[in-house]
Parts: C-alpha cells; structure tokens; sequence
C-alpha cells in the first residue's frame, strides 16, 4: 500500500477482535492528523446540539453530549496510554502539540453559552421531566461540570480561564518530562561486590544485568524504580549504600537539568487563580466541591483523626529500631536510609519471616491467577488469553472477559514489568468505555493493568515482593470496577465516580491477598510446586501491621502535604520555596524526622503531573476508610459469601457513578462507615469493637 492510499487506522472502524485498537498499524504520523479531525467532527457536532431548535430533552442534549467526540477519545485514549507506557522522543514532541490541542477543544464545549443555556433549562426543570435516577444525575452533574469550567463567566473571564488552562497543560507536561527524564538519568553503580551483602540473589543479578545492558558487564547498576530501590534500602547492609540510594530519591527532579521545583511554583500560582476566577477560597475549595469530602477541612479532619495514632506508633517503631542498633553495639540514631532496613530486621526477628522465602511462592503467573480465581468466585467472570490480540508492547498479554453464561463482558490487558520508556508507579485505564445507548447499542469495555515489578531473571521467573502482589490485587481491583460496569451512561460507567469513592473497589480487593483460602489456591512454590504452608501465611498476617506506623505515617503526611499545597494562595510575584514548604508542613504536623512524605513534590506525580488527584491524594485514606469498614463484613459472613458478593457487584462495582456514591456504599453495607476499621486494620487500635465515632459524613447523608 503505498503512503497515498494508506488509512489512518483511527479514522475507520477498527477491524479487530472487540475493537481493540489495531497498535501495529498505528505510526507516529497517525496521532495529530485524527486529533484534528476528532477536534473539528466534536465542534460540529457540539454546534448542531447547541444549535438545535428543538425543545431541550434527556436525549437531545445530555446523551448527544455524551456521544459526541468519539473519534477524538478514540485517538486520546490510545495516545495517552502510550505516552505513559512507551514514551519516547516522538512520543514527547507529539504530546507537546496533543494536550495543548485537547484541553482547547475542551474548553470552547465547556463556555459554550448556548449549549450552557440548554443544559440549564433541563436542571431548573429536572424534577418534572420525568427523569430516571441516573438521567437526573446526569443532569445535575454537567451543569455542575458547565460552572465550574467558566459557563457563569463573563466573555473576558473565559478568555482568561482558558489561557490558565492552557499554561497549566504546559506545565503539566514540563513536570512529566522532567520527571521521567531524571528518573532514567539516576543509576547507583556499585563495583565492589562485598558492598552487595544482605541483598538477596535475584535483585543482584538485575542489578548485574542492569548493568551489563549499560555496557557496565562485571559491575551492578541500581536505579529508582521501585523494584531496584525499595530492596536497595531494605536489604542492603551498606549503610552508605544506603543512604546514596535515600538522598538520589529525596533529590528526584530537584537538581538541573530536570528540576520541578520552578515548575510547581508556577502551578500553585496558577491553579490559585483558576480557583479566585471561578469564586473559591483556593485551588483544594475547588477540588474537593465536587466529590464526597464537599470541603479541604473534612478531608484534613478525617486525616488527622489517622495521622495522631499513626505518628505516635511510628515514634514507637523508631525507639524499638533504636534499640536493636545498640544491641548490636552500633552508635548512630536512627536515619531516614535507616527505616527500611531495621524495619525488616525487626520484622525477621518478630515473626521469622524471610520475603525470600516468601516472594518464593509468588511467581507473576501465580499471582495472575490468583485474582482471576478472586473474580471468578466473587463475581462470576473467567479470563481466557487471546495471545494473538493486537498487544502495544511484546510484554503486554490481552484476555477476553466471559461471564459464566460465556458472554462477552470486558477486554483486560496487563502490563507488569518496567522499562525507561514507562514512568514509575501501577495504574488501570482503558482504551474503551461502557455504555448502553436506547436504541440498543452496546459498547463493552477495553481494560489494562499497568504495573513496574519485579522482572524475572535468567534463572527464576518474575518473584513479587509482597508489597508488589497487594499492588497487583489493588489494580484489578479498579480493573474490575471497569470490566463489570452497567451503567448505561458513557459518563457515569465504570471508574466515572466521585474521586473519592474511585479507590473502594481497588482498595478492598487487596484484602484478599493474603486470605488463606484465596493463597491455597494460587500461592505455590515456583521450585517444587509446593502450596504456602500454614505456617508461613500465619507469618505474614502476624506481620500484616508491622511497620504500619511508617506506612500510615508517610501516606497521611503526603496527603496532609496535598492540602496544604492546595490552600496556598500566594501573592502576585511571590516566589515559592518549595524545600521550605515542605519543611514547614513538617513541623506543623510534628513530623517524625525519620519519616519523609511518601513522594516529595518534584516527583508528586498524582498531584502535580495532572489535576487528577491535586487536592485529592487523601482519597486513599478516605476510600480506606470505606474498604475496611466494608471487608468486614466479608469477614463476619465468609470472604466468599456469594450475598455479600452480589450486594457489592450490584451497589458498587455494577453501578458506577449512576447514584450518589455514600448512598451505594450503605445500601452494600448497611451502614455509614468509620474510621475505627480503619485503625483496627493497620494495627493502630484494638481489633475488639471500639466505641462508636469519626464516621465520613457528607452533607445530605443518611
């Protein structure tokens, strides 16, 4: 075919199996040209609604919004998947014009005053359009949408909105190429191998192939993605060792030629006057307006009833670690390149529990079918691979989704293992959505996984840590939440909930990982075959809570930090101390100097790479709050109980975002819930039921 007569594949139905996207035909050419196009078929098509004289419906207005843009998610979806899990230069200069082009396109539907005007006249009038419940809440919802994007602003105000919208896309994308720029530019080479003791045989030959693929043969390179790092600080007995990989991750994106810093000054100042524009106190008063906190101080409330018992129990930890050094004659306080390895050493000496040993029976493929076993008997669903499915990467497995029926239900993707062109972290999207259309048409989902664990060695098979097996479950979690949808609405489909009601079902799906009746079924020795003996899985729930002062701490910190950044609001010209902030927070809260905050700022992707999660990094402990009170029931009446497991696929992982997501939560659970499961979970309150209090209440719940 020659380049004149070749289709853009984005531009035709995709001739594939469920419309999965057909990767090997897409070039870097594709990307912009059906941008354009998908940019210029929406504005048409927001046009003929805006300018239809007939008389606003349901259909006419809010569905047809909701169907119009398809070729433009189409492309977005896969460019953006792409851009995270295969970047390169291309992928860089691409994304320089694509977001820019994409948040434009937005924000003309958004100030769209007729098409405002017609949404307007279906909320005053929602009570009496004889409306179903998510009809009615679609309404509500984007005229809420239309506001708090300029629809009440004056001509020049929407001119000044959408330059703050535009430089806050620029500066957005500067912090992600920094960020991935100085992730990949790290490397701790070690060329003296003694200094290599205490870390266990697999993660030294990554580091020796790490290094041997560098053109570094003989020596052995570490790096800071998770799978390299956090075993560093772990095991390693250097303690110099140790401190260098601490201090390259504390110093992230914060040095030149890749330093965040300026660039998260200029996003503070900017979101700050995106939210005076729209009528708020601050950026986190407009971030949190629309999801179930209602206000910063509820979600700052509910943090601190966490962050008193969480630092008084890690300040118990530090004094414990303490103790150990000088029972082995050692002289030095307690560091922060410290906690990992004394944590694990008390962890060895309380419950004998070697994650050698342990990582043993949680091979990757095990893993895998360990939460396809989770779903199957929970909700009904098999996952059968389809090996010659269009994949973006070798690496990538694709699975079609049945119900026991055998009908078709999802597409789920994986994509477990690092690379330099991936940034850092685990998440779901899809390259899909759901919907149910009233003509008939259904669209089920696309879903993928994407993960940085451990890689397998030329002599063992990828061996997850723990820590990397819960990440595992928490993503199919959300996974699920997207795969099982039935909610009719393109908007409300899915992960389209509140931002903080999103992490329950990832969150609750972690707490199957370690049930023992789940683990018989998945966890076996890669070697010999053998099931995890009793007594190593009583091990590990003995050891479930150990270190969950730490944990709690430095999670509760960097949601603390999130608010915080979020109700600055700096003077015109003030120049932002960033370091200093953070130390200020720090003091503020009496911060164990042990402990930083889960990510520093320059490289506090959730908050600072997008507006996803600025303002609304406490929703993991919100949602906390929500899968413990929640999994508790599953405890009282068997983790298995087909009721309990019908009432959370109906009300919660069925529904969406359909209803108001406090109102799911009770009718799956009976009850509004509070923070006390969450303290008996991580071990910083008695398992015995504590007195009633703390509960998440949000203005009109029950």
């Amino acid at each position: 075919m020659t380049a004149q007569t070749r289709q853009n594949p984005f531009l035709a139905p995709y001739n594939t199996p469920f419309e999965i996207p057909p990767f090997d035909k897409i070039t870097y050419g594709d990307y912009l040209p059906a941008i354009e196009q998908g940019i210029a078929e929406q504005k048409k098509e927001i046009e003929a609604i805006a300018n239809n004289p007939a008389t606003p419906t349901f259909d006419n207005t809010i569905l047809a919004m909701e169907k119009s843009g398809a070729l433009l998610q189409r492309v977005m979806l896969v460019f953006g998947s792409l851009d995270e899990t295969d970047n390169n230069d291309q992928m860089t200069a691409i994304s320089e014009k694509a977001y820019p082009m994409a948040a434009a396109a937005a924000d003309e539907i958004s100030m769209n005053d007729k098409l405002f005007q017609r949404v307007k006249y279906l909320y005053d009038r929602r009570d009496q359009l004889g409306l179903d419940g998510p009809q009615k809440r679609a309404i509500e919802l984007s005229y809420k949408s239309f506001t708090r994007n300029g629809a009440l602003l004056s001509a020049d105000e929407k001119e000044k909105l959408k330059n703050i919208n535009n430089d806050l896309t620029r500066l957005y994308l500067q912090f992600n190429r920094n960020l991935l720029a100085s992730t990949n530019s790290f490397e701790l080479l070690v060329d003296d191998e003694s200094k290599l003791a205490g870390l266990p045989a697999g993660i030294v030959g990554t580091a020796a192939t790490e290094a041997a693929s560098r053109g570094k043969a003989g020596k052995w390179i570490f790096t800071l993605h998770a799978p390299s790092r956090l075993p560093l600080l772990k095991y390693a007995d250097d303690r110099e060792l140790r401190r260098k990989m601490y201090e390259g991750y504390m110093k992230l994106a914060s040095e030149a030629p890749y330093d965040n810093r300026p660039v998260i000054g200029e996003i503070i100042k900017t979101r700050a006057a995106k939210a005076r524009l729209l009528g708020f106190d601050n950026y986190a008063s407009y971030m949190t307006d629309n999801v179930m906190a209602k206000t910063p101080e509820a979600a700052k409330s509910l943090l601190m009833k966490i962050w008193e018992p969480a630092t008084a129990r890690a300040r118990e930890e530090v004094a414990e670690m303490q103790e150990y050094v000088r029972n082995e004659g050692a002289k030095f306080e307690i560091a922060p390149w410290d906690y990992y390895y004394y944590a694990e050493k008390l962890r060895q000496k309380k419950f004998e529990l070697d994650e050698n040993e342990v990582s043993a029976y949680f091979s990757l493929e095990n893993v895998r079918k360990g939460i396809f076993t989770l779903a199957e008997r929970l909700y009904g669903v098999t996952f059968t691979e389809l090996p010659e499915a269009p994949k973006y990467h070798p690496e990538v497995k694709v699975y079609e989704v049945k119900d026991l029926k055998g009908e078709h239900v999802a597409v789920f993707m994986t994509d477990y293992f690092p690379r330099p062109s991936k940034r850092q972290g685990a998440w779901m999207s899809e390259f899909k959505g759901s919907f149910e259309d009233p003509d008939g048409t259904v669209g089920r989902p696309i879903i993928y996984n994407v993960g940085n664990f451990t890689r397998p060695t030329a002599d063992t098979p990828a061996l997850l840590t723990v820590d990397e097996v819960e990440t595992m479950f928490h993503e199919f979690g959300h996974g699920l939440h997207g795969m099982l949808t039935r909610a009719k609405l393109r908007s409300q489909a899915g992960t389209n909930v509140d931002r903080d009601f999103v992490e329950l079902p990832s969150q609750i799906t972690e707490h199957w990982a370690l049930e023992p009746e789940l683990l018989k079924e998945f966890a076996f020795h890669y070697k010999t075959g053998e099931v995890i003996p009793e007594s190593l899985i009583n091990k590990l729930q003995a050891a479930s809570t150990h270190n969950q002062g730490f944990t709690t701490t430095e999670l509760a910190g960097a949601s603390l930090l999130d608010l915080e950044w979020g109700m600055l609001n700096p003077a015109e010209g003030e120049t932002i101390d960033v370091d200093n902030f953070e130390k200020q927070v720090a003091e503020k809260l009496n911060m164990p100097r042990q402990i930083a905050y889960r990510y520093r700022s320059p490289y506090f992707k959730h908050v600072f790479g997008s507006d996803g999660y600025a303002s609304g990094y406490y929703t993991y402990l919100w949602a906390e709050v929500l899968d413990t009170d929640g999994f508790e029931l599953f405890s009282e009446k068997g983790i298995f109980d087909p009721a309990t497991a019908k009432a959370f696929k109906e009300n919660v992982l069925e529904k969406g975002g359909s209803e108001d997501p406090m109102e799911l939560y009770v009718r799956f659970r009976g009850h509004e819930p509070s923070v006390d499961a969450l303290l008996r979970n991580r071990g910083l309150a008695p398992k015995a039921e504590s007195a009633k209090g703390g509960d998440i209440k949000t203005p009109g719940g029950k």
